[in-house]
């Protein structure tokens, strides 16, 4: 099995000027050379694709990533419901290098922005 660590933290927005390192996401994926999500892996992996999100006063919520319908990505925490999962914009097409930004619409239906901070090889 080959799969990387990401960790994200919530990047600069109104209400956080500096960002907030407690809020945040850890994945487990599996990407290519160049930080974008390998597809063909992640098929043969996607039952070890999993996130961890992280916010102060919250205990933390794990779940897994997965493909919706369309073909985008999403985090989803409960596979018995939709309404907790949260969706990544255009996650099939960032790079998870450190120093980029990923956008995730979390469950309060808004859109933040998290700052790549770290990846490393996992498993």
């Amino acid at each position: 099995m080959s799969l990387t660590q990401i960790i994200m933290d919530l990047a600069r927005e109104p209400g956080h000027p500096h960002g907030d390192a407690r809020h945040g996401y850890l994945l487990h994926l599996p990407l290519g050379e160049d930080g974008r999500i390998d597809c063909d892996r992640y098929e043969q992996l996607s039952s070890a694709c999993t996130v961890k999100r992280f916010r102060p006063g919250e205990e933390p919520k794990h779940g897994w990533v997965r493909r919706d319908r369309k073909g985008g990505w999403l985090f989803d925490y409960d596979e018995r419901q939709e309404f907790d999962d949260e969706a990544g914009f255009r996650l099939g097409e960032e790079c998870f290098v450190p120093g980029e930004y990923v956008s995730v619409r979390e469950d309060d239906g808004v859109m933040h922005t998290f700052q790549v901070i770290s990846v490393r090889p996992w498993m």
